[in-house]
């Protein structure tokens, strides 16, 4: 063990190292692969905002691609691109991320450009006015995207007074009065080393990442302040808004708020979410598509956030279907509710879910973002057998608990986007 650094071997090929400045590095090793993925998650996002200064985080992911104190923006660009490798950022709820997959032999080049991109981005008044373009061209992209913008809307009106209900991309009044020293304030407060989570998947070795990333600086940085906290959720709001717009469909989002990802029942709202709406075989594709034929896209949907959660249906359909549609998915939420899943229903579910978890490891990417979710939920290790296992205890009652408590057709939150009727 190298002193300062405190390593713990979680399973086999997985490690985990935090620093004594706080930065976390986890890696998992994937020897038949000749490529890595490499990610850096910064606990600072959407979630983390005031209202006045809505997409800061967002702008600011933006920004650091802009250019460094030693690149370009087209040295960024090019520096693992012309490898045959990638470099993307997204920023989210309640993290921002920035991520590279590349060659094996390219990881310690990778690590070296998100490094800088993380700790070094130049931020000037010139970029920022054309970066401001760019976000307002998203904006604009998703309000004429009415199947993304809806759900935007669902977040807005749920939770219209908590950051879980911004906009992540901000709306065009805060793009347009954000300055380069909010993003400098940002950066200065939230991009050190206690807020970084960086981890890594495919052909490497733990102890040859961590001496890459000691070059790199990373155990040598001051370690910051502790991550901003998230205030308080409030309940979910129960309404119904219907949002005007001159569209050929109806796309319509009911949803509800649930809870945390550390939450016990978190595998039986999977399971009750792959029966109604994950696949071809779900109850609502099923009702809504086959026999009905009101929708091309229906579906359920879930997310898992710190404090809170939710869960939904999506529906795009004609506007004078969409009652028709709305009825028949209240009738599937109702049963649900009435009934939970019989046994062979939940085992089906059961055998579904596991081999969607088994089948969603098979890359280096997907394994970095497991790797990388161990130490942001700050849960204790699991390894996939346990996870699977943990799929297999859920009982029928767990599920009937669940399904009478956020099913209920009475307790959705309501978007329509589409044509007044």
């Amino acid at each position: 063990m190298k002193a300062g650094l405190q390593t713990e071997k979680l399973d086999e090929g997985l490690y985990r190292t935090i620093a004594e400045n706080g930065v976390t590095v986890i890696s998992e090793v994937i020897p038949a692969v000749r490529s890595v993925a490499v990610g850096m998650w910064v606990r600072a996002a959407s979630a983390h905002e005031l209202p006045s200064c809505m997409g800061v985080s967002h702008l600011l992911e933006h920004m650091v691609f802009k250019g460094t104190e030693r690149r370009s923006a087209r040295d960024i660009a090019l520096e693992l691109e012309a490898r045959g490798g990638s470099l993307d950022a997204f920023t989210a709820r309640e993290h921002t991320s920035y991520q590279a997959r590349v060659l094996d032999e390219d990881l310690p080049r990778a690590l070296d450009v998100l490094t800088d991109l993380v700790r070094n981005p130049v931020l000037r008044d010139a970029d920022l006015e054309l970066e401001r373009g760019v976000i307002l061209e998203e904006i604009s992209t998703v309000e004429d995207t009415p199947d993304d913008l809806v759900f935007d809307l669902h977040g807005s009106a749920l939770w219209p007074d908590h950051p879980y209900g911004y906009s992540i991309l901000g709306t065009r009044e805060t793009v347009r009065s954000l300055e380069v020293q909010n993003l400098r304030d940002l950066h200065e407060r939230a991009y050190h080393p206690r807020q970084v989570v960086i981890a890594v998947a495919g052909n490497l070795k733990h102890d040859v990442l961590l001496q890459l990333l000691a070059k790199c600086g990373w155990f040598a940085f001051e370690p910051g302040p502790e991550p901003a906290t998230i205030s308080p959720v409030p309940a979910g709001r129960r309404v119904t808004e219907r949002v005007p717009r001159d569209s050929a469909q109806t796309h319509i989002v009911m949803g509800t708020d649930t809870f945390g990802y550390a939450d016990e029942r978190r595998y039986s709202l999977l399971l009750l979410n792959t029966v109604l709406g994950a696949g071809m075989a779900s109850r609502l594709f099923q009702r809504v598509r086959e026999e009905l034929g009101l929708a091309y896209a229906v579906y359920s949907y879930h997310s898992f956030y710190e404090h809170s959660g939710v869960t939904g249906v999506y529906v795009g359909t004609r506007p004078s279907t969409a009652e028709q549609a709305v009825e028949a998915i209240n009738s599937e939420l109702d049963r649900l509710k009435r009934e939970g899943l019989s046994a062979d229903s939940l085992a089906e579910a059961k055998q579904q879910l596991k081999g969607q978890v088994t089948l969603g490891l098979e890359s280096p990417s997907s394994r970095m973002y497991r790797a990388a979710g161990i130490v942001l939920h700050r849960q204790p290790y699991k390894s996939i057998s346990q996870v699977l296992s943990e799929i297999d205890e859920v009982r029928a009652a767990d599920v009937a608990a669940v399904a009478q408590e956020f099913f209920d057709p009475e307790r959705q939150t309501a978007v329509w986007l589409g044509p007044n009727q």
